[in-house]
């Protein structure tokens, strides 16, 4: 499982008296490369079962296929100068994001029944560099998400903007909001220790967090209790940012740069928090 790589990026297992490097620079350097290591590893479980992507895309599809067609036709909802359905497919990009990252956090109590997590954990690799390198995997495989919903609001004639630059912008946000969100998964697992346990809770949190966001609706028709909800929901935050980039014409109500911050502060601390609890799984 290329853990032989992991400790070839990490310090000598054999000598566990091994002097670590003192410059900043080749300790960032070390980390980057111990966080890729893993991040390659996970990656590479996409090849045993390509075919979880394509199931994973029936949900956002179906209600691109339906429920925005329906309400684009109905005009019930007020999306300024977007027709519904334009409005509505950065959401379902963002909510098919959310789906794969936020039952992330299984395949952890996986790794630990089937004893690959002990490995892990005895490696020299930075707690941190584990956490992330995963979360990093996450948004791998959502960018293959990116691709579904692309092409299929492109079928759908979703006025999608092809600028170059826009488009990457598009998938560092779904990188960065896959992160965020197989973070929490991850430490969601390390606390309730059990699939059953895990599964129950993913699927109460998947609605709320959808529901709660401006993914399907403006946040200025919700009450003024769900609005102040949907400000500290981080999906609001992916699915201005992304509306913002996928759609021609579409805005940002709160700016793409703080959209951005936000998102890179909240998995910093998830991974710190992740990186203290991810040894915890193991007992």
């Amino acid at each position: 499982m290329k853990l032989h790589a992991l400790a070839e990026q990490s310090v000598d297992l054999v000598n566990p008296l091994a002097e670590k490097p003192t410059n900043p620079f080749t300790q960032v350097h070390q980390f980057i490369s111990k966080t890729l290591v893993i991040t390659e590893l996970e990656a590479r479980k996409l090849r045993h079962d390509p075919s979880e992507l394509a199931t994973r895309a029936i949900q956002p599809a179906l209600w691109l296929l339906v429920f925005g067609q329906v309400f684009t036709r109905t005009h019930a909802i007020p999306t300024g100068s977007l027709s519904y359905l334009d409005f509505m497919a950065p959401g379902i990009l963002a909510q098919s994001v959310l789906f794969i990252a936020i039952f992330y956090g299984i395949a952890i109590i996986w790794e630990r029944d089937l004893g690959i997590l002990h490995k892990f954990l005895a490696s020299p690799t930075p707690r941190a560099a584990l956490v992330l390198g995963k979360s990093l995997s996450a948004g791998i495989r959502a960018i293959t998400q990116a691709i579904i919903i692309f092409l299929l609001s492109l079928i759908l004639g979703v006025h999608i903007n092809w600028n170059p630059l826009s488009l990457i912008s598009v998938l560092l946000v779904v990188i960065l909001g896959a992160s965020f969100f197989s973070t929490f998964s991850l430490i969601i697992a390390c606390i309730v220790k059990t699939r059953e346990r895990f599964m129950g809770i993913g699927q109460v949190l998947t609605m709320p967090l959808f529901f709660a966001s401006n993914a399907i609706y403006p946040i200025s028709i919700m009450p003024g209790w769900l609005q102040v909800v949907s400000k500290i929901n981080p999906l609001t935050y992916m699915v201005d940012a992304i509306r913002s980039t996928m759609i021609v014409g579409g805005t940002s109500s709160t700016g793409f740069g703080l959209d951005i911050v936000v998102l890179i502060v909240s998995i910093i601390a998830l991974v710190i928090i992740g990186a203290r609890l991810y040894p915890t799984i193991a007992y």
